[in-house]
């Protein structure tokens, strides 16, 4: 093993540092990306950023729903061509498992048997709107006739509802070009956040204003949404607009207005925008805005979700930065920076990069994490679809998403191990 790999430090993108390194080299070797430059590495951030937005556009424009499934294999092809395959494939396959399965789980939470809350939040939003309801006012102030009325409005309003989530995971893969350890802080409050929130729609079912509207509860509520996809498919020409993410189908969660996730993730993205590059950041709370207008003008959340969305990420974001060490530690350990150098090296080109610090790819354990993985998914199948043992209103439902998990989690560790 190589000094460099003994005394832990980390081997520059190009290879290894030579014996006699100055202490300006050694600096610039300590940041992985230091070879590209200031003024490379501002370039590269604004490709992504621009990569982003105009595949969000595209997307929109074709009448497809910009979906994290979507959006991440569009990234690893941005990673490939970066030199990063096999890095992005070690960070992002956990992150995206937490992501699916969370989706997949959050449609059983309606099936816990708790009784739904609405008059007691339809109480605090009469409060909060000063004997009215915001919704009915807003949209009062703003839209003209029935529900099914032609409103441009709804139709920029969805554009921000389908886009609450691909942004901020834009905002991730920004942070893990540019601040690896960073992304990983990112990664682990958005995970607080969302298994917070399951637990809260599992025990406290709250439903939307539409649904309030729908079922008596109240009245003077429009679904807008359905008329701005409308209009979307008009202006756009592409008829009928169609969900491309079939986790939404298979497990939607009419009743988990609280706290609203449209109104938590982009705030979470904006809080680690704001501390990974400082005023450009900011940038992100105007858009989080807009989210919100959104999700309150098309009928879709109460301003009490809202409020819980933003004590939510919040919270999630304070946990992470101010956990105990023994998390922290997980965290380092997870955002290796030493990982980090030896597979860009070796994706470059450099062979034998992670061997000579001691890592490879150990095929047992990503065979051994798929193998546990499909059989997750096929449970997970024959529940959703053929009704076995009790179907998705059993317990063994969440095992089968937690064998998906756990695999793809170990298979993903098995690429770059000691």
């Amino acid at each position: 093993m190589s000094e460099e790999a003994a005394t832990g430090r980390a081997f520059p993108a190009t290879g290894v540092l030579p014996a006699g390194t100055g202490a300006a080299d050694t600096a610039t070797a300590d940041r992985p990306h230091a070879h590209l430059g200031r003024r490379n590495d501002r370039l590269l951030l604004a490709a992504v950023a621009a990569y982003a937005v105009l595949l969000s556009v595209l997307m929109v424009a074709r009448g497809i729903t910009v979906t994290p499934d979507l959006i991440v294999v569009a990234f690893g092809l941005a990673a490939l061509l970066l030199g990063r395959g096999k890095l992005f494939l070690r960070d992002w396959i956990p992150f995206i498992a937490l992501f699916l399965a969370y989706e997949l789980m959050r449609g059983y939470a309606d099936r816990f048997g708790l009784p739904i809350h609405v008059n007691d939040v339809v109480s605090i939003e009469r409060v909060i709107g000063l004997g009215g309801l915001p919704t009915v006012w807003l949209q009062g102030l703003l839209h003209q006739g029935p529900a099914t009325a032609p409103d441009a409005l709804a139709s920029i309003s969805v554009i921000f509802y389908v886009l609450h989530f691909p942004l901020p995971l834009a905002v991730g893969f920004l942070l893990w070009i540019h601040q690896r350890r960073t992304y990983y802080d990112f990664v682990g409050a958005l995970i607080v956040l969302s298994m917070a929130a399951f637990v809260t729609y599992l025990l406290l079912p709250v439903a939307p204003p539409w649904w309030a509207d729908k079922y008596g509860n109240v009245s003077g509520v429009l679904h807008l949404r359905d008329v701005g996809f409308d209009g979307l498919g008009h202006f756009f020409g592409f008829g009928n607009y169609f969900y491309s993410y079939s986790v939404y189908n298979i497990s939607s969660n009419d009743v988990a207005a609280f706290p609203s996730l449209h109104a938590a993730y982009p705030f979470l993205a904006f809080l680690f925008a704001r501390r990974a590059f400082g005023r450009v950041g900011w940038l992100m709370a105007a858009y989080t805005a807009c989210v919100w207008f959104s999700i309150l003008y098309l009928g879709e959340h109460w301003i009490v979700d809202i409020i819980g969305g933003v004590a939510y990420a919040s919270i999630a974001y304070l946990v992470i930065l101010r956990g105990p060490r023994w998390a922290r530690r997980f965290m380092d350990q997870f955002a290796d920076e030493e990982i980090e150098a030896g597979v860009e090296a070796e994706d470059a080109g450099e062979v034998g990069a992670l061997r000579r610090i001691g890592r490879r790819v150990r095929w047992a354990l990503v065979l051994q994490g798929l193998a546990v993985a499909i059989v997750g998914a096929a449970l997970a199948y024959g529940m959703n679809k053929l009704d076995w043992v009790g179907g998705t209103g059993s317990a063994l439902y969440l095992m089968s998403w937690l064998a998906i998990l756990g695999g793809l989690w170990r298979s993903a560790v098995g690429l770059v191990s000691r």
